[in-house]
């Protein structure tokens, strides 16, 4: 069973829905990032969306694309990322980390870290690295289920899970692609559009969680939209796990860097209160 898996069954005896807060690796400052996730989790985190940074984000909203930009800007890449996992697991060995992000950077880094195997079938550089840092999960935007059976395999045997995203515009037949590969949990993009975009309708995602659930097993989380604790609580009723991101960005953009961790904490503490 992997880390997100046994955190979901955990909530799940005890009556709760899990709070997985989205932040982009490297942003607001570049070395604050294992401190914010120390931050988030004081503040009832229950997993950590970890953005990856890269520099055509075509599902991500403004909010989201500037913040990767500055990342960027100050030479945050996967193998950073990478180490600022493997920082907050030098205290933390319990909350599960996801990283979100494109296929790019991952195909990239594979490239440049190849290793061959005695059958010279090269071994994922990224699949390898990323178990040892002590990632959990992957949500590759751009990754189809069709086309990462394989992938979605070796990471299992990694004790990670892949994650996909579902829309309003999911038809049953995708559904039911992304239910024979997808583990740990899925996450059910509430809006049309990118992040940070329009207004969420509750009921209508009520009406979509259902049928959802008639083809994929593992718990569904539901994100885009979500600014706070009121939206929270509504989404929490209905769906096993409240993302939040874009609200969180806007909320420490500004902080000086000893004040960023704390924000995040005290923001989180009352979407926790409230899903509780």
């Amino acid at each position: 069973m992997s880390r997100i898996q046994a955190t979901f069954a955990k909530l799940k005896t005890q009556g709760r829905k899990a709070l997985i807060p989205y932040v982009i690796a490297g942003y607001p400052f570049a070395d604050v990032t294992p401190e914010l996730m120390h931050g988030m989790v004081a503040g009832g985190a229950d997993v950590i969306e970890l953005g990856v940074p890269f520099s055509d984000p075509s599902a991500d909203g403004p909010v989201i694309q500037k913040a990767g930009e500055k990342a960027l800007s100050m030479g945050i890449g996967l193998l950073q990322v990478l180490q600022m996992v493997r920082e907050f697991r030098q205290t933390n060995t319990e909350t599960p980390v996801v990283l979100m992000g494109y296929a790019n950077p991952v195909e990239r880094y594979d490239i440049r870290h190849a290793v061959k195997t005695p059958s010279d079938k090269p071994q994922s550089a990224f699949i390898r690295d990323a178990a040892e840092a002590g990632v959990d999960g992957m949500l590759i935007v751009d990754y189809p289920p069709e086309e990462c059976v394989q992938f979605a395999a070796d990471l299992r045997a990694n004790n990670m899970d892949l994650i996909f995203l579902l829309a309003p515009t999911s038809t049953d037949a995708r559904m039911q692609q992304v239910a024979e590969v997808a583990s740990g949990y899925v996450y059910y993009v509430s809006l049309k559009g990118v992040t940070g975009a329009g207004t969420l309708d509750v009921d209508a995602v009520a009406q979509m969680l259902p049928r959802i659930r008639q083809h994929v097993s593992v718990p569904v989380g539901v994100g885009f939209g979500i600014r706070d604790a009121q939206t929270a609580q509504s989404i929490g009723k209905v769906a096993d796990a409240v993302v939040i991101g874009s609200k969180i960005i806007q909320l420490i953009e500004h902080q000086p860097r000893e004040q960023v961790a704390a924000t995040a904490r005290d923001f989180l503490r009352e979407i926790r209160l409230a899903l509780d």
